[in-house]
């Protein structure tokens, strides 16, 4: 029997009372009770089911629900009778930052005052005179939105007190998608405010809690110790590398073969593969988007919904204002290649735009990357991990995010790339003349920014931008060796009886050339002497196919010959 999809729900009691679609994730509750670790942090990239496993963990342990193991009663969990006798005992502070996204530390600290407020008067019913005393009832009403930080950094620890008083037990904490105002707090300007404030509210919650059994919280990253878990010696931090509940977010491969089936889909499963597969957890490999797959299964079309569920604007950002090498990297992986690169997993988001590799940890982290191999250097004491695009919805995904760098309505790219294809100087000048002035400074640090640094910067981000609406018929390649040097850009047609072309990008020297027709000169010239045509002369090209351009840039001035 097909059941319902109910998109977008993470309830667990919901979809279990309404004989809803659900994968049986409740082994979590299992390998995570028995690990016995005090404060657990799981990274996991978005919708990969952390709020549905926080709710499910909740229904599970909470006194709230103490009645209710009618919602576990045919999961595996239930298998084991010791967990009959677990369920619905202990009392539960569940709380999530996933809706925190102010472009503000007030609006940010805002959100989390209230979240902190409705959980005391979600837990009103320890308000009894028998339980608290004088001094509990005034910090009680001290917590309100006009509460100080030093008040509400101790709200959860002193709920948690109450609580297990009220009990006779400790509590177990559950906080979901913790790091997302953090996120919101790099990309708006208020990091230092914002993990100050948190800093404070982890700590006291997770770490001098003598009133916590046990805690656990998921994110997508996983932040630097230093910025807010620097007093957090318990923490056990799970990340996408790591061996611990590698198949309990996200889909294995079997799950998603056998709802195929229950939804008479299984025609679909190479192609469903090919889009969705591609996440590795640990050395669990083959683990599937479940958005992606839940989607599908509703609307039985192949097409990109985890992708275009949310904005990937901080990536975009990195990328867009990233140095050549970055960009070169990502060149290859969008050609299929592959990265080998150590990755240390403690982001800082303060030194992203500084720090060598930072980019390819997020993007890991976030889901964009997939593990394709790792070994050891024993040497560094560290790991090499082989890192490539994770599926065809996330090529899709970096495909439009480099659209966007060039959409701008006065600066029609397809225009460009027909004039380019038909050696349409003249209309190839107008347009990089507006996109250069458009977007230089966007592809610049904006620390400094000097003239010399813009064209090597934007050319590699124009030529992402080839690769994005070419690839399909071209094979296009910067930087590599070729005759008695190193061309900038190759455009190599799969089809040899079409056109090849070798871009040459040159900054205006004003000691040396008196005029930027000089410097495109310069650059047909180097072409030549190089001997770029090497490469596409011995793979059977013929000189009369082979197109040269030179472009010279003077400030956000370009000219192309």
């Amino acid at each position: 029997m097909q059941l319902p999809i109910s998109l977008g729900n993470q309830g667990f009691a919901s979809l279990r009372e309404n004989h809803c679609f659900y994968i049986d994730k409740t082994d979590f509750i299992r390998e995570w009770w028995e690990e016995q670790d005090v404060v657990t942090l799981i990274t996991r990239p978005r919708r990969f089911g952390k709020t549905l496993n926080l709710n499910m963990m909740e229904c599970f342990f909470s006194i709230q629900y103490k009645d209710r193991s009618d919602l576990f009663e045919d999961l595996s969990i239930w298998n084991d009778q010791k967990y009959h006798e677990l369920q619905g005992t202990y009392p539960v502070i569940s709380l999530s930052f996933a809706n925190i996204k102010g472009r503000t530390f007030e609006e940010t600290k805002r959100g989390i005052l209230q979240i902190l407020v409705k959980l005391f008067s979600i837990h009103s019913y320890i308000k009894d005179d028998k339980i608290l005393n004088s001094e509990d009832w005034e910090f009680i009403n001290s917590v309100n939105m006009d509460m100080p930080d030093d008040v509400a950094s101790l709200t959860l620890m002193y709920l948690s007190d109450y609580l297990s008083r009220f009990y006779q037990k400790k509590v177990l904490i559950f906080l979901d998608e913790y790091d997302t105002p953090l996120q919101e707090a790099y990309i708006h300007g208020y990091w230092d405010e914002l993990t100050g404030f948190l800093r404070s509210l982890l700590n006291a919650s997770f770490k001098t809690n003598p009133y916590l059994e046990r805690g656990l919280m998921t994110g997508i990253t996983r932040i630097s110790k230093e910025s807010i878990f620097s007093d957090l010696n318990n923490l056990s931090i799970i990340t996408t590398t790591s061996e611990k509940y590698s198949q309990q977010f996200g889909f294995t491969e079997n799950e998603v073969f056998k709802a195929l089936k229950s939804y008479h889909l299984s025609d679909k499963e190479s192609l469903v593969k090919s889009w969705y597969d591609g996440f590795t957890f640990g050395s669990q490999k083959d683990i599937y988007n479940p958005w992606s797959i839940t989607c599908f299964l509703k609307e039985k079309l192949l097409k990109p919904y985890w992708v275009h569920s949310s904005s990937n604007a901080l990536i975009s950002k990195l990328l867009q204002i990233s140095n050549p090498e970055t960009k070169m990297i990502l060149e290859d992986i969008l050609n299929g290649g592959c990265l080998k690169t150590e990755i240390d997993e403690e982001i800082i988001f303060d030194q992203l735009e500084k720090k060598r590799g930072a980019i390819w940890s997020l993007l890991l982290a976030s889901g964009y990357l997939k593990v394709s191999d790792r070994s050891f250097n024993e040497k560094r004491g560290r790991f090499v991990y082989s890192l490539e695009l994770t599926n065809k919805e996330v090529r899709l995904m970096f495909e439009d995010m480099i659209r966007d760098w060039f959409s701008e309505d006065s600066t029609p790219y397809n225009d460009f790339l027909k004039a380019f294809l038909c050696q349409d100087v003249d209309y190839m000048n107008d347009y990089m003349n507006q996109v250069a002035a458009s977007t230089f400074s966007s592809f610049d640090t904006g620390k400094q920014p000097s003239d010399s640094s813009h064209p090597e910067r934007f050319y590699h981000g124009f030529v992402l931008g080839l690769i994005v609406e070419l690839s399909d018929t071209y094979k296009i390649t910067s930087n590599r060796e070729s005759g008695f040097g190193r061309y900038d850009v190759m455009l190599k047609p799969f089809d040899k009886s079409k056109n090849a072309y070798i871009l040459e990008f040159k900054v205006h020297n004003p000691r040396t050339e008196d005029s930027l027709k000089d410097t495109v000169s310069k650059a047909l010239l180097q072409i030549d002497e190089k001997n770029y045509d090497a490469e596409l002369i011995a793979d059977g090209f013929r000189e009369e196919q082979i197109c040269h351009f030179g472009f010279a840039f003077e400030g956000k001035h370009v000219l192309i010959g």
